[in-house]
């Protein structure tokens, strides 16, 4: 006879199915605890499960602090969509954590800081999300991946359900907001970069993307549900809409590690996020930045948004368009950092150069000029 379930439960705060997620992400967490000791980070192991964790820095290095918050956005309802309508038994959560973890970690390590500890949260409209362990594992699974990737340890994080805030749009019936916290090291602490350096002659490198990362999904989601096929559209390369969208974001981590390990002269460090290509110009001096080369090859799904009438102004303000970070150096240290870059595993490119003049970004491969982020 099944046991009668609280009044409380009944709300959608079933603490019950809430354990199946949460002892997934507990025993993944435990298999992270030593990533950061290479950076001399360690977990205090008898603290984690409790509310929090205690970790500390072992070297006497002068040192500083990083912390930065950032959300996933709408990147998993695409996953919940594959997952009631693509028939193929995957749960489409494989590179969720990934994505959610390197939202922040990208941004951390913008300031010179390497990512050591990792806290998470997941906020759905009540647990029995949850409760589906194919879902819960392979989503703890890939926020395991990314520790690995960052060199992290997640020691604790947060579940809740929020019946009356967290609300999906239709057909997808529940969609967990996901979000975390990074903090990072900067030891020594000279290494910490502040963008203060930048002026003109600087040059532009840009580091290859996977795809859309985490921007501008809102329009991927929007054109992909006007088709017949919606996410199961089959793009010209095979692949479906809805796996191309969900292709994982490149942790940048070990890039800007061996850049600060090979003493490059780094004046700015910028994740190409939000604004698309016009985030370059992403300083308030008076600066032009003069893009003169790009990537031969545009991610499938960008050309594809192009092809179902999204102007190519809305593509580049809007998507990564290739590039998913960018690294401004002074022109002696260019060639230097392209070949630091691509020993680190990364596909580089020098694209432009900064210039004094009227702040927008030239972007001379498409013969368009980009208003900077936000106007």
């Amino acid at each position: 006879m099944p046991k009668p379930k609280s009044e409380y439960a009944k709300t959608g705060v079933d603490y019950e199915k809430a354990e199946i997620f949460r002892r997934a992400m507990q025993a993944m967490g435990k298999r992270t605890l030593t990533f950061p000791n290479k950076r001399g980070v360690f977990i205090d192991k008898e603290t984690v499960g409790a509310h929090g964790a205690l970790y500390e820095y072992s070297s006497d290095k002068p040192h500083c602090w990083c912390q930065t918050t950032e959300g996933l956005g709408n990147k998993n309802w695409i996953s919940e969509w594959m997952y009631k309508n693509a028939g193929t038994g995957r749960s489409y959560y494989e590179g969720i954590g990934i994505d959610t973890m390197l939202a922040a970690a990208n941004d951390v390590i913008a300031q010179g800081a390497l990512p050591v500890v990792y806290t998470d949260e997941v906020a759905a409209n009540n647990y029995d999300w949850g409760a589906d362990s194919l879902r819960s594992n392979d989503l703890a699974e890939s926020f395991y991946k990314g520790c690995e990737m960052c060199g992290v340890a997640l020691p604790a994080g947060e579940s809740s359900a929020l019946r009356y805030l967290v609300k999906s749009e239709m057909p997808v019936e529940s969609a967990p907001v996901l979000s975390g916290c990074v903090i990072g090291l900067i030891a020594p602490k000279e290494r910490k970069i502040t963008n203060r350096n930048l002026q003109a002659g600087d040059h532009i490198i840009a580091v290859k993307s996977s795809g859309i990362h985490i921007n501008g999904i809102s329009l991927i989601i929007n054109r992909a549900m006007g088709l017949p096929d919606k996410f199961l559209t089959k793009l010209p390369n095979g692949n479906t809409l809805g796996d191309e969208a969900l292709i994982p974001t490149v942790s940048y981590v070990n890039l800007i590690e061996a850049l600060l390990e090979n003493k490059v002269d780094i004046h700015v460090l910028l994740p190409g996020t939000g604004s698309g290509v016009a985030k370059v110009a992403f300083d308030h001096r008076p600066f032009s930045y003069r893009i003169h080369s790009w990537f031969k090859e545009i991610p499938p799904l960008f050309i594809y948004m192009q092809s179902l009438g999204v102007s190519l102004k809305d593509c580049l303000t809007t998507f990564n368009w290739g590039a998913g970070y960018y690294i401004y150096v002074p022109a002696a240290e260019a060639k230097r950092a392209v070949e630091v870059g691509t020993k680190a595993g990364y596909e580089m490119l020098d694209v432009g150069i900064v210039e004094k003049g009227e702040r927008q970004v030239i972007f001379e491969p498409e013969k368009i000029i980009l208003p900077p982020p936000g106007e």
